[in-house]
């Protein structure tokens, strides 16, 4: 499942982001949500998280629901 819905990601989730130094090579990190940082429903580039270990980035795909 990709991130662009706000709905679909919810804080314990396990995530696959691109952060914004790897946005030109593409090379995801996984982690753990802790805070949603996008407030609309939808973006087209994936919602914007705060992970657990507090990197920052898009949401690329969503793994799992804890």
């Amino acid at each position: 499942m990709d991130g662009k819905n706000r709905k679909d990601i919810r804080p314990g989730a396990d995530v696959y982001i691109v952060l914004k130094k790897d946005q030109r090579t593409g090379n995801l990190t996984r982690g753990t949500v802790r805070d949603i940082l996008t407030k609309s429903a939808f973006h087209p580039h994936g919602i914007k998280v705060r992970l657990a270990d507090g990197q920052v980035g898009r949401v690329k795909e969503i793994v799992a629901d804890r």
